[in-house]
């Protein structure tokens, strides 16, 4: 897929490996392009996948009729729109007339967000949010290899696997993730947001790899960091990748 232009909708994976559809661009065309292409370029990956769509970027609500029309053109691009992030009453009505769920995970955070701006009525202030605890926890270690299938999830703090993971499998963390053996599947670190987490390997043929929701799969990563010892980190909005040795 061509980066020569701003893509219609932002693809992030959560820490569930559920993907998270913001739509910048309400172009049903452009987005369902957009998400054709994934699925051709990783269909292991997105074939099939479960994806959130979050209206939540846009300054209103689309209508019924373009909402449907998005989601039919996602299901024919071979992913499977589950649930409509949580965001305004627009959004909850939407919802209801397209009999998709809200995801719960996204409801306080826009609560938060709503809570703050001026309202005609008075209301209560902004629960403070909870600090990370992944600093003040010990790290999670794996002594055996995560083995196709399985998933594997640190949560608020790090992750060290002793051994490999192999292909098929998903080792998730809140914090870092340091593999001692060959990363052959999918590991996504920051899950919960923390764009300052880091991914180590010693071998590295992932199928995917991110970190706070950016992400890359494999056939976006150069041919001579594979197999190698690499590092994985966040610049900015850029998924960096270096070789260690």
């Amino acid at each position: 897929m061509s980066a020569s232009y701003e893509q219609a909708g932002e693809l992030k994976i959560g820490q569930v490996g559920i993907a998270n559809l913001r739509i910048r661009t309400l172009d049903v065309e452009a987005l369902v392009r957009e998400m054709r292409e994934r699925v051709e370029r990783a269909p292991k990956l997105f074939g099939r996948a479960a994806v959130i769509i979050d209206f939540g970027g846009l300054t209103q609500a689309p209508d019924l009729a373009t909402a449907r029309s998005l989601i039919d053109g996602l299901r024919a691009a071979g992913v499977l729109p589950c649930a409509l992030a949580y965001g305004t009453r627009e959004i909850e009505e939407l919802s209801e007339q397209l009999g998709l769920p809200l995801l719960a995970k996204f409801r306080e955070q826009y609560q938060r967000v709503e809570a703050a701006a001026p309202a005609p009525a008075p209301a209560p202030p902004p629960r403070a949010p909870e600090p990370p605890r992944a600093a003040g926890m010990p790290g999670m270690i794996q002594k055996t290899p995560v083995r196709s299938g399985q998933q594997l999830y640190a949560e608020q703090r790090d992750l060290t696997v002793l051994t490999t993971v192999g292909a098929g499998a998903e080792v998730i963390s809140d914090g870092s993730i340091h593999i001692y053996g060959s990363l052959r599947g999918r590991a996504l670190a920051g899950a919960s947001g923390n764009v300052e987490a880091r991914i180590f390997c010693r071998e590295f043929h992932a199928e995917l790899v991110a970190i706070a929701g950016h992400y890359k799969v494999l056939d976006d990563i150069p041919r001579d960091l594979r197999g190698r010892p690499v590092q994985v980190w966040l610049d900015g909005d850029q998924l960096m990748l270096a070789a260690l040795d």
